[in-house]
């Protein structure tokens, strides 16, 4: 016969399963709990039971990715459930990038003028929200269209610092208009080949004139003929050198490529984004300003197109005078800005 020894170690160990049961199924129920929140905040439906399932499994896995990066604390940025936390990092870069290299290397599209080399003197920080020169944070969607948001944004900045108004230009008419080089509208492009479609159309319009709708369409030829702005050139800052790319973006707001693939990059919060990410760059973005914080870290000011939702109201501050020469991410490989 057992001795109430043993009979006591066994019920302790039979309770000890039934509480670790317990507790995982009440972790579960909260997670699910979790989802439910966030399907309401960002207007999420599925359209059956199997997918809400599988999308529940793909947000629980994000979630404790999340969870577990704040909570080490290790790192001088946060991690969110933002609108992407239902899509695995696979269909979160199909959908949210692309920029595309076609295999080269640092671009130089046979253009050699710089035109702030020999610049000196720039502020010790900037942001050029401030002087009027970025229109607020757009959304590209589910389409690869980074690049004609890029292309739009300095474009604004350009055309706000030579004529003193901002306007909202159209990066849809960029989709469905540019069909040339790189530049296939949804399934991604380049934005020097951007700024060339603007120079050679002999302007671009409006965003209200041609609003954005995030799908490959037929060119609105009439549309695209009323020009709100105007382009006659561009210049790529020279590769690899993050003291060039700040010269260019003390005098404008720039185009940049980044590797934003990563999955710390899908769930950035806010503070200043030091990693993970390599060099492989899918995203284009706009340099929008650099600084300093309290504790002397650089950073860029980078303006995205995922929405207010993600990042510090769509922006990230990105680790700026890195150890590496090309930049974190990438940033200082493939920059251009337009002229006029």
């Amino acid at each position: 016969m057992a001795s109430s020894a043993m009979i006591r170690s066994l019920f302790f160990a039979l309770a000890l399963f039934a509480c670790g049961a317990y507790s995982r199924k009440l972790q579960e129920l909260s997670m699910a709990e979790r989802h439910e929140q966030w399907m309401a905040k960002y207007g999420k439906v599925y359209k059956d039971a199997p997918e809400k399932e599988m999308r529940l499994q793909i947000f629980k896995d994000n979630v404790e990715f999340i969870d577990a990066f704040n909570a080490a604390g290790y790192k001088p940025y946060k991690l969110s459930a933002n609108a992407f936390a239902d899509m695995t990092n696979g269909e979160f870069k199909a959908s949210r990038t692309g920029y595309k290299r076609a295999g080269r290397t640092a671009r130089t599209g046979g253009i050699t003028l710089f035109r702030y080399e020999n610049v000196t003197g720039v502020p010790a920080s900037l942001d050029w929200r401030k002087k009027g020169a970025v229109t607020g944070v757009k959304d590209q969607g589910q389409c690869g269209s980074c690049w004609a948001f890029s292309t739009v944004a300095a474009t604004e900045g350009i055309n706000q610092l030579k004529t003193g108004k901002l306007i909202s230009l159209s990066e849809q008419e960029l989709v469905d208009c540019d069909i040339n080089g790189e530049d296939q509208g949804c399934e991604g492009g380049l934005m020097e080949d951007g700024f060339q479609f603007i120079i050679n159309n002999g302007g671009v319009t409006t965003e209200s004139n041609y609003p954005y709708d995030a799908t490959d369409g037929t060119c609105k030829t009439a549309k695209e003929a009323s020009h709100a702005a105007k382009i006659t050139g561009y210049e790529v800052v020279p590769a690899n050198n993050e003291a060039t790319l700040l010269k260019a973006v003390a005098n404008q707001p720039v185009s940049v490529s980044i590797d934003a693939g990563g999955s710390s990059f899908q769930f950035y919060s806010s503070g200043v984004f030091t990693g993970d990410c390599g060099t492989d760059l899918d995203h284009g973005v706009t340099a929008v300003g650099y600084g300093t914080t309290a504790d002397g870290t650089k950073y860029w000011l980078v303006k995205n197109s995922w929405g207010e939702s993600w990042g510090e109201e769509g922006y990230i501050r990105m680790e700026r005078d890195i150890d590496s020469k090309e930049g974190l991410c990438g940033i200082a490989m493939d920059s251009s800005y337009p002229t006029v």
